[in-house]
């Protein structure tokens, strides 16, 4: 017989059991991910436990020596080598040491129960990939976005609230910071695969852009309330305000493509 032919009758199933083993090693790894994505929020609030239990232990510490601070202080005035200023001073910084390890008992406290939750909580298998962690906190971020562009596109709340669209305006400086680290934390669409760390930074970052615009607009509506009037008040106030309507305009364009740009999946080559 050929020895081509006997070599190929010995060797036949290595090529089928190749493909199935890469066949189950890729459903292995997409499980893989697929369970890692599920338990992101878990992980995420795991890692926030351990990181509260080092900051209650710093805490006591600080506490710790700065009433042993104290102690000092106090026998130095006694033999008269300190003054009361240094008692207070003192003192001081222990109250503050002591404020702070209370704080700290607090957040983890919060980091318990988010703990209790993330686990009561967590998608079961099978879920809409929706319900994960990672896509709910970039919805809850681009929720807030969406927000924003209300005031930047349209006319009417542009001319109302103009401080909206202002960024020298305190209040949205500070959000438009707080905005600016969670785009760049943003990861580029919910199927990324992130570690927790990273996670949570995200996480905190949109809590952050959240808190800032409810403040601005809650700030903004109030000092409106007292002195709105009608949208048509002064004919020349619409032509004061044109070129910042034009540049929030062009602004939220910018902003739409570029988180457009992000979630949109990648094309295929036409065939």
């Amino acid at each position: 017989m050929d020895p081509l032919l006997v070599f190929v009758a010995d060797v036949w199933w290595i090529a089928p059991a190749m493909i199935g083993a890469g066949t189950l090693g890729w459903l292995g790894l997409r499980g893989q991910r697929t369970a890692s994505a599920r338990r992101l929020g878990l992980d995420a609030a795991r890692r926030d436990v351990s990181t509260a239990r080092v900051a209650v232990t710093r805490g006591r510490a600080d506490v710790a020596v700065a009433r042993a601070d104290v102690a000092r202080t106090q026998a130095e005035l006694s033999a008269h080598s300190a003054s009361e200023r240094d008692l207070a001073a003192a003192r001081r910084a222990l109250a503050h040491a002591r404020q702070s390890a209370r704080a700290a008992s607090a957040g983890l406290r919060a980091a318990r129960i988010n703990l209790r939750t993330m686990r009561a909580t967590m998608p079961r298998i099978g879920s809409d990939p929706a319900e994960f962690p990672l896509a709910k906190v970039m919805a809850a971020h681009t929720a807030v976005l969406v927000r924003w562009m209300e005031y930047e596109t349209d006319p009417a709340k542009a001319i109302a609230y103009p401080e909206m669209s202002d960024g020298r305006s305190p209040v949205m400086a500070a959000f438009l910071r707080e905005q600016s680290i969670a785009q760049q934390l943003r990861p580029s669409s919910a199927a990324a695969r992130m570690t927790p760390a990273d996670f949570a930074a995200y996480r905190d970052a949109v809590r952050r852009v959240e808190n800032a615009f409810d403040a601005a607009e809650e700030s903004v509506l109030r000092q409106a309330s007292g002195q709105a009037k009608p949208l048509g008040y002064e004919f020349g106030h619409w032509a004061d305000t044109a070129q910042d309507l034009l540049w929030s305009a062009q602004r939220a364009v910018a902003w739409s493509a570029e988180a457009m740009a992000r979630v949109r999946p990648p094309t295929s080559p036409p065939r």
